[in-house]
């Protein structure tokens, strides 16, 4: 397996420190607001960087970090006459509410920066016994001219960086690129005790100690979207580092999510939380929609992409009906049924056209796991799962699959699109409430009386309340509309 590092800026054979085990560490929310569909992407490369792993046969340890004590987070408390735990633990509820919608599990660690005081106090103290760290006031910045490594990940000069850097009204550094490890108490702020007098942590410092607490140094994965490589990431690098730690072996970054060519930002207002997408659409829809580009490509977030996954997703749902009725159907001993209702092909016509289709299954699979081994590329994965899902399809028209060989091709598209987080088009969790079986039921017995139009304000009923009903030999089939 081969992933993209940003420190090298190219591929790299990943092989995990640990024999049996993948350490991840993810940056995740600052909590103020809303999370957008921006935040959700490092969220979803991360849970499907993680099934990935696990496929392999490996245990996997994911942490993301929550920020719960930021400017933000205050000021936003402060004009809403609140405490800033009040906004953080509102804001954190409704995060972990709006990515378990998404069906992908939660990271195993999701560490509080307010829950690490001690371990943010230990690192910063440690830079300051090493030098590359010095207090003024009740501050305590670190010392980039200290660190000559600096600038390796985003590859940028000192010297360069300095040029129009300036000291804000306020801060005590002694040079405009040092930057703060520990902020001084103000008044009205929420502080900690430390050697330093009363304060809180600096942002960068936070992420550099709940790693290393969580997955210890020289731990596997270090990820984020792009726009954490300057100055977050190069700072953490600078704090481990400097501190005398092994840090991250390979970092991954995302690209950014865009709405008209624009990056999507709080600051600037153009955004679309993640909430209100989910609302809209089924969550599998937006995960297939992220996955549909490389997760380090920018990505145009628009309406018509989230309709073109909507489609795809369903039209994958279809096939996996399919292929789960004709895998009943052999089961009961009922027998398998053509396209259209009708008997299925048999004999030397039928294994045939089995055996193509298993010959495609084979290459489709190998081609999956060769793109998720080629630095995680989810588009090209993803794109062998709709190939396979067309081939399903022809095979289902132009006559019918063996038992077996519907069996096995359901089996293996159900490891594929778990690896990927799109489990809820498999149709193993459906279940049909049972006032919409009622209505379909009763529907049933207004067709056997020949009472059409009842039957037909039935299935009208059923369609408002998500589902359409479809006539099938024997009996209905209710599939979600949605």
């Amino acid at each position: 397996m081969r992933l993209y590092d940003s420190l090298t800026q190219q591929k790299r054979e990943f092989v995990p420190r640990d024999t049996d085990r993948v350490t991840m560490y993810f940056c995740g929310p600052t909590v103020y607001n809303y999370v957008h569909v921006g935040n959700a992407r490092p969220f979803v490369v991360s849970m499907v960087a993680k099934r990935y792993f696990q496929s392999l046969g490996y245990k996997v340890t994911l942490v993301e970090n929550i920020t719960d004590i930021d400017d933000r987070i205050i000021s936003k408390a402060v004009a809403e006459g609140r405490s800033y735990r009040e906004v953080a633990e509102e804001f954190a509820r409704a995060y972990r509410e709006d990515t378990d919608r998404l069906g992908l599990g939660r990271p195993d660690v999701e560490p509080l920066a307010t829950e690490h005081i001690q371990e943010i106090i230990d690192l910063i103290s440690e830079l300051v016994a090493k030098g590359h760290a010095y207090q003024a006031g009740g501050d305590v910045y670190f010392d980039v001219d200290s660190w000559p490594e600096y600038g390796k990940l985003s590859k940028q000069q000192v010297a360069e960086m300095r040029h129009g850097a300036r000291i804000e009204v306020g801060e005590s550094k002694a040079d405009p690129l040092d930057f703060a490890l520990w902020k001084g108490a103000k008044p009205g702020e929420p502080a900690w005790d430390s050697p330093w007098g009363p304060g809180r942590p600096g942002w960068h410092i936070e992420c550099s100690a709940m790693s290393l607490k969580y997955l210890g140094p020289g731990f596997d994965i270090h990820g984020g979207g792009r726009d954490l490589i300057f100055p977050h990431h190069e700072n953490e690098i600078a704090q481990a580092e400097g501190a005398g730690c092994a840090f991250a072996r390979f970092w991954v970054h995302n690209g950014m999510l865009n709405l008209s060519q624009e990056k999507m930002s709080k600051s600037v207002g153009n955004i679309r939380t993640l909430r209100s997408v989910l609302d809209a659409h089924r969550p599998e829809a937006f995960i297939a929609a992220l996955l549909g580009s490389h997760y380090r490509s920018p990505l145009e977030f628009s309406p018509e992409l989230l309709e073109e996954a909507e489609q795809q997703v369903e039209r994958l749902r279809n096939v996996f009906r399919e292929l789960n009725d004709r895998a009943a159907a052999a089961s009961s001993g009922s027998g398998p049924r053509g396209p259209s209702g009708g008997e299925a092909q048999s004999g030397a016509a039928a294994k045939e056209l089995s055996d193509v289709l298993g010959g495609r299954l084979v290459a489709r699979r190998l081609a999956f796991d060769e793109a998720m081994a080629d630095d995680l590329n989810t588009a090209a994965a993803l794109a062998e799962v709709f190939g396979l899902a067309r081939e399903v399809n022809t095979a289902l028209a132009a006559g019918e699959l063996s038992a077996e060989t519907a069996g096995a091709v359901r089996d293996e598209m159900v490891q594929m699109v778990h690896v990927l987080g799109l489990d809820a088009v498999t149709g193993a969790a459906e279940t049909i409430p049972s006032d919409i079986l009622a209505l379909a039921e009763e529907r049933q017995q207004a067709r056997a009386a020949r009472d059409f139009a009842r039957a037909d304000a039935l299935r009208a009923a059923i369609a408002e309340r998500g589902y359409e009903v479809r006539d099938v030999p024997g009996g209905f089939k209710l599939v979600p509309s949605r």
